[in-house]
């Protein structure tokens, strides 16, 4: 399989794009099936038809995969054969009139104000994992990072004085996020009481000097590390969560509370405000269960 066209397109998105390698590793994936699929009927991608592409999505669609993939999928074939047409690599732009799946509107998953209080206000270990494992809880819940966010940032990043930590967000956007009240207070209280401590052991892999949140190494706290966390603790006061439902229930609390949604588009990092509307139907949701249980003639009786 001749992946020298592919091999351009995952230049492309890392050089000028800025995208993550995360982003980059998910598109490769998907890529190399579909040029699989495109050699099994004999062709490239450079010759590749509407009807390939077509076939492609039937071949996923058969295999049972959720809507939501198959629209994953569908998009990186889109941008891939859009580069080629840009890039003067290909004449023909197969994918221009395939739709994408209609996948199923899906609200994000939330917790309570009440359980966010639970899980954050839980006995923490004593000692310097225990700092940094409550300020990496109130930093995604009290700011609304993206779990890349919080392990990418680094000291020079975080100014407890003015109230702001500076994020870089996808395509190396930067923000400012304010940060205040239990977010700042654990963040204070880890970078007295446990970064310096979790940095001073001796290690022999190669620490980080920059990086805020570490592991006990003192090397660059991981992803899958800050997945680990969110769930462990979650677990203890019953609830099962992903770093993602402490974004989520993040923004729905703010407007919950009365925050204007540019105000909050602009502290998610979102490029489209439509992106963030999405909180306001998860609001509507509160809003009705309020009216449902207040208002006195609300239900019949």
């Amino acid at each position: 399989m001749d992946t020298r066209l592919l091999d351009d397109f995952l230049g492309h998105l890392a050089v000028e794009r800025g995208a993550s390698p995360h982003t980059i590793s998910a598109y490769g994936g998907d890529l190399r099936a579909y040029l699989k699929h495109l050699e099994e009927r004999g062709t490239g991608p450079a010759s590749a038809s509407r009807d390939d592409v077509i076939a492609f999505v039937a071949s996923l669609q058969a295999k049972g995969m959720a809507p939501s993939t198959v629209e994953r999928k569908v998009a990186a074939v889109k941008s891939f054969h859009a580069f080629l047409v840009r890039e003067g690599l290909s004449a023909e732009h197969p994918t221009i009139d395939v739709s994408l799946p209609k996948v199923p509107e899906r609200l994000p998953e939330v917790i309570s104000i009440e359980d966010a209080s639970r899980l954050l206000s839980q006995p923490f270990p004593e000692g310097p994992v225990g700092h940094r494992d409550r300020a990496a809880l109130e930093v995604l819940y009290g700011c609304g990072l993206r779990v890349s966010e919080l392990v990418a940032l680094d000291r020079d990043d975080v100014d407890l004085e003015t109230g702001f930590v500076r994020v870089f967000g996808k395509g190396g956007k930067e923000r400012l996020v304010p940060i205040s009240g239990a977010a700042a207070e654990a963040m204070r209280d880890y970078l007295s009481h446990g970064r310096p401590y979790l940095r001073a052991k001796k290690s022999r892999v190669r620490q980080d000097p920059a990086a805020v949140f570490v592991n006990v190494r003192g090397g660059r706290l991981t992803r899958q590390a800050v997945f680990g966390i969110v769930r462990t603790y979650g677990g203890r006061v019953g609830l099962k969560l992903h770093p993602h439902t402490l974004r989520h229930s993040f923004a729905t609390h703010m407007l919950q509370g009365g925050a204007e949604l540019r105000a909050l588009q602009e502290m998610l990092g979102h490029a489209d405000i439509s992106t963030t509307q999405v909180y306001t139907h998860v609001d509507r949701t509160h809003v009705l269960e309020e009216y449902l249980t207040t208002h006195p003639r609300a239900r019949l009786r």
